[in-house]
């Protein structure tokens, strides 16, 4: 991801000297002239990693997680100044002017968007060999595809910006136009990128991992064959693994880059300010000082223990089985500055320590945070392939012991889930436990069906947790700033 990172400051630096160039009075005859920039090879990677960056690094690992998971029966928060913030999203009593949903999901994606448009019109006019062109210019729509897919996740179909010159008012795409748009743009590109593994610099897209994208936007969209299909695809490449590390060691950060087989796309974090995973700061309980559960944590006094507290609510962390590996990286108890037990179970209180990092340095960590695991494939074709059949199918069960086996719980079998029905909710089941704190857990709850009624459950008002609430608002500063935008139904 370095290379990324420079990339991105050489595209700054070159947009920087264009800007100055009349102030300046020079007339830089190098890469640097505004009419070489996007032709150039080095002026077209620039913008390309922008993309990357906008997509990658400027949503903070922190609000990926709990935008997604604090609205659900998993994560609960409390305290500080980032509770103003999370409230609404915890009692469903969010509307248009919502921070997070701007400056979190809705302009991240959207710069990554305009960036990726960039690369796409003028990539023909660069100076470099076919091949490199065809790559950046399927990285591009890939990039594009996924940001449409993130945005349509949360707000439903939003305006195509598909040109950097289209107006400013722009209406929104209907449903269809969307799909089709995210799965053309994904399904055209592929062939152009390399093998997974094959990529330059980690962290950038490959064959495996934008089917991959595909995979998981066909099964959001509950398009059942075309999701089982492309998680196939992924698995038929033979690459990716479950079996590589233990669950526990899986997040470390001595385990990250291409050598790792699990993680097919991350949110990439390092330990310093601007880049750093921001999690373990809000998850570390008052005056914590040490856990038998983590033991490999030392904690320093150097590190940040926020104000606001992220945990877990207490009923999720009891569905897991007492012999669950993946309970090890859920702290229920621990030893604070007085050498005194503090049992956090009760009360959801408990933490997720899956990104512990011993050189946190202040608030940042540098754990990557997942964005797609090769168990969520699994899963998706389990998912898929039960929902094709009238009962589950055997491959059903081979893909979801996958999981189950590392977790070390017994295969399920068809005298568990006999029925369609059952192996459903076995599924769900297991997506909860496998993806505590990586922000899958609203995506799973609306395509499972319960995302109002379990909002309902905890207290929620049925008025309050209505259809509506299935999508988030459009932020309501593009509404003002595109008149031809509509707003999502039940939103002012």
């Amino acid at each position: 991801m370095n290379n990324i990172f420079k990339g991105l400051s050489l595209f700054i630096l070159i947009m920087g000297l264009v800007s100055c160039k009349k102030l300046l009075e020079v007339a830089p005859n190098s890469e640097f002239e505004p009419g070489n920039v996007l032709t150039s090879e080095a002026g077209i990677k620039s913008l390309l990693f922008s993309a990357y960056a906008h997509q990658q690094t400027q949503q903070n690992s922190r609000f990926v997680i709990n935008d997604s998971e604090v609205c659900t029966d998993m994560a609960f928060n409390t305290g500080g100044a980032e509770n103003a913030q999370l409230l609404p999203i915890i009692n469903f009593t969010w509307n248009t002017d919502v921070l997070t949903f701007q400056a979190d999901i809705w302009a991240p994606n959207y710069r990554c968007i305009r960036d990726a448009n960039g690369v796409v019109e003028n990539v023909e006019n660069m100076k470099a060999p076919d091949a490199v062109k065809k790559l950046f210019r399927a990285e591009a729509r890939v990039l594009r595809a996924h940001s449409y897919a993130t945005l349509y996740s949360f707000f439903g179909p939003v305006p195509l910006r598909t040109s950097t010159s289209q107006p400013d008012d722009l209406v929104r795409a209907t449903d269809e136009e969307m799909k089709t748009f995210i799965e053309s743009e994904i399904m055209e590109s592929v062939a152009d990128l390399p093998d997974p593994g094959r990529e330059e610099v980690y962290g950038r897209l490959n064959k495996g991992n934008a089917t991959g994208i595909l995979a998981k936007f066909f099964l959001n969209t509950k398009q059942w064959q075309k999701a089982a299909d492309a998680a196939k695809t992924v698995i038929d490449f033979n690459y990716y693994s479950t079996t590589q590390y233990e669950f526990k060691d899986l997040f470390k950060v001595e385990n990250e880059g291409m050598t790792n087989k699990e993680m097919m796309l991350v949110l990439p974090c390092r330990n310093e300010v601007d880049y750093g995973n921001w999690f373990m700061a809000g998850a570390l309980p008052p005056a914590f000082k040490s856990t038998s559960q983590v033991p490999e944590f030392i904690y320093k006094t150097t590190m940040s223990i926020f104000g606001t507290q992220y945990r877990l609510r207490t009923a999720c962390v009891n569905t897991l089985a007492a012999n669950d590996r993946r309970r090890s990286l859920i702290c229920t108890s621990y030893i604070n500055n007085s050498n005194a037990t503090v049992n956090i179970l009760n009360g959801d209180n408990a933490r997720s320590f899956k990104y512990w990092d011993n050189n946190t340095i202040g608030n940042n960590s540098g754990n990557d945070v997942p964005i797609l695991r090769y168990a969520d494939i699994l899963l998706t074709r389990a998912e898929a392939l039960n929902e094709l059949s009238t009962v589950p199918a055997p491959e059903c069960f081979t893909q979801i012991n996958k999981v189950r086996t590392r977790a070390g719980l017994p295969n399920l079998s068809l005298t568990d889930t006999p029925t369609k029905e059952s192996f459903r909710d076995a599924i769900f089941r297991e997506r909860g436990w496998e993806f505590i704190s990586e922000g899958k857990r609203r995506e799973d709850l609306i395509r499972q069906g319960t995302f109002l009624s379990s909002a309902i459950a905890r207290g929620i008002s049925s008025d309050i947790a209505n259809t509506n609430k299935l999508l988030f608002p459009i932020p309501l500063s593009e509404t003002q700033a595109n008149k031809l935008c509509e707003q999502n139904e039940g939103y002012k």
